[in-house]
Parts: structure tokens; C-alpha cells; sequence
């Protein structure tokens, strides 16, 4: 068992690094922290975790520094997350209420978080597999064309400008969004497809070819809000920290653009069940991300709604910082959905 002084010395060892970059010695331990032993004493307490493999001597007679173990033991021991102050709560509730949908709340809630903790920020879309209708609107822009709206009741909007190629109208339009509304309201976006077999056949010939043609956009929204989907934000954040990453940022910064390979590690990301979740360095799943820590929060209304928020950035960042952001963010999107 680790002595809780060691204990703490591992702790001075991860803010100081933090807040430097440089190995860490036991004489400044001692002069920065004071530890009321001499810096022999915190030489015993540095030799006990490096044996532990929680810290690590870069180059021959240096410092310390934390390993991946090391921050794990820092974050499982945190007993305080730095919270955000009443002016930050008031800045994102007040900057994330004034969204108009969904896409608007997430691509607000992204570059907020980035900014929050000057890390690279993601956001999931929540699976949308088992959301319902809200409403479908059908809008004249010209004589010939229609703006086609979905709207969902997770609060996601789709849209979709549609060419009649004639003239149509208003009350045809009319008849079209009050038969798809009382199809479709309500109604679970896996079922929209087989609610709309035969929807053309309520119209005149004359006009079925036009009813064929919304039925097939509607089922493209709908595709659409199916679709895992991320947003990304704070990319140049970790550029400005390659060499925290070991001169790694190509590699995650391409794994980054695959959306495939970052839903791949957001998927497989294990939550537990805390608020916030963190996973550093090799308990990444994915290799690449192996200089990386992942900071993840859960949002949505419904266990059927639930998706990730949460920040990318190097091993060496501003642990309760960035979790008290991250959770922020989570419960201000969960609350937001929720209304």
C-alpha cells in the first residue's frame, strides 16, 4: 500500500508538471509545497512511486515525471473538481439557451468547450434511431419550389429545398402537410418508411409524381437523423501542443478527421458511472490515441437519447478544470433536450 504522503507528493508532482512541462526535483517539491520533511524524505516518497511505476525520470539525474498510471491514480484520488464559477454557469447556460434546434445547441456547445479548455472539443449527435416526429412542414419559397421541413421531438430540425418543376398550389401544399402530419406525428422515425407506403395514392395522377418525390426527401431526412454524426472543434488547441503529444498530432489529427475511427473510440469509450469520465494514454482503445486523454460526459433525456461531450488533449492537461467543463456542458445539452 502507497504511504498518503507519497500520496500527495504524486499529486505536486502532476499539478507542477502540469503547470511547467519540466521534470519535477524534490527540492522544489519541498520549497513549492511545503512538505514539512526535508528533500531527502521526498526523495524516499519519489523512489516508492517510481517503483510503482506512477512517476518516471525522463533523461539520467532528472526530475519526474507522471506516467499514464500516475495521472490515473491523481484522477481517481481528485477530491475536489475546480468548479466553475457563477459567471462561466451563466455564460454557457445563457450562450447554449439562445440556440434555435439541435444542430445549433451542438455546434454552440463544441466550440464553447474548446474554448472553455482550450483542448480540442467533440460532441456526438444522440442516436436518433428511436426519436418520433414532431411535425413536417411544407414552405413555398417561389412558384416552383418548397422548403420540406422535419422537425423531431429530440429538437433536431432537417431541411431540404425541393424543385417542383410547375406551378403549385397553396392548397395542394395545404393537403400534402395535413395528410404527412397526421401520418407521421408522433410516429417513431424507424416506422416513417412504412406509415408512407401507398402515400402517394391519396392524389389525382396528375399529382403523384410530386407525392413519390417528398416521400423519398422525407426518408433522406430521416436517414439523416439516424446517422451516427460528430462535431468537432479545437483542432488548432492541439496543434499548439504537439510536443505534449510526442510529436504524435499528425497521426491523431488524421485519426480525428475520420469520423469512423473517432466514433470508433467514442463508442467503445467506457463511462462507468461517473458524471465524467477519463480515460489516459493506453486505456485508450485505439493506439493512436495513446498519447492522448479523453474526457467524456454523457448528455440526452432518455436512456434511448443518451450521446458524448467531452475534450481530447494531451496526458498532460488541467484535470479538474477540464471535468467540471465538460460535466457543465453535459448537464446544460441534458436540461436543453429535456424542455
Amino acid at each position: 500500500m502507497i504511504p498518503e504522503r507519497s500520496i500527495e507528493v504524486l499529486r505536486a508532482i502532476v499539478e507542477d508538471y502540469i503547470a511547467t512541462r519540466e521534470p519535477v526535483g524534490s527540492k522544489a517539491l519541498v520549497e513549492r509545497h511545503g512538505f514539512e520533511v526535508s528533500a531527502a524524505t521526498i526523495r524516499n516518497d519519489m523512489a516508492i512511486l517510481e517503483e510503482e511505476s506512477l512517476i518516471v525520470a525522463p533523461h539520467t539525474s532528472s526530475g519526474r515525471v507522471p506516467t499514464d498510471k500516475g495521472y490515473r491514480l491523481f484522477v481517481d484520488r481528485l477530491s475536489t473538481v475546480k468548479p466553475m464559477s457563477f459567471a462561466e454557469r451563466q455564460a454557457i447556460e445563457g450562450f447554449l439557451s439562445n440556440s434555435a434546434d439541435l444542430d445549433e445547441v451542438l455546434g454552440n456547445s463544441v466550440r464553447l468547450l474548446a474554448q472553455l479548455t482550450n483542448q480540442m472539443a467533440v460532441v456526438q449527435y444522440p442516436t436518433l434511431g428511436r426519436a418520433a416526429v414532431r411535425s413536417i412542414e411544407i414552405v413555398p419559397v417561389t412558384d416552383t419550389r418548397v422548403l420540406l421541413i422535419l422537425v423531431t421531438d429530440a429538437n433536431r430540425i432537417q431541411q431540404h429545398v425541393l424543385e417542383l418543376g410547375m406551378v403549385t398550389d397553396h392548397g395542394y401544399l395545404t393537403e400534402l402537410r395535413g395528410k404527412l402530419n397526421s401520418l407521421l406525428v408522433g410516429c417513431p422515425l424507424t416506422q416513417v418508411s412504412s406509415r408512407l407506403a401507398g402515400f402517394e395514392d391519396f392524389f389525382s395522377s396528375n399529382q403523384r409524381d410530386f407525392a413519390v418525390e417528398l416521400v423519398g426527401e422525407i426518408d433522406v431526412l430521416v436517414d439523416a437523423n439516424r446517422s451516427q454524426k460528430l462535431l468537432v472543434a479545437g483542432a488548432a488547441n492541439l496543434a499548439r501542443r504537439d510536443n505534449d503529444l510526442g510529436g504524435n498530432f499528425s497521426e491523431v489529427l488524421e485519426a480525428i478527421e475520420e469520423q469512423v475511427v473517432l466514433l470508433k473510440l467514442i463508442n467503445e469509450f467506457q463511462s462507468g458511472e461517473a458524471e465524467v469520465a477519463v480515460a489516459i494514454g493506453s486505456e485508450n482503445q485505439l493506439d493512436t490515441f495513446n498519447s492522448t486523454t479523453v474526457v467524456l460526459g454523457e448528455y440526452g433525456n432518455t436512456a434511448d437519447n443518451l450521446a458524448k461531450v467531452g475534450v481530447i488533449g494531451p496526458t498532460r492537461m488541467d484535470y479538474s478544470t477540464n471535468i467540471a467543463a465538460v460535466g457543465a456542458v453535459a448537464r446544460y445539452l441534458s436540461k436543453l433536450l429535456g424542455n
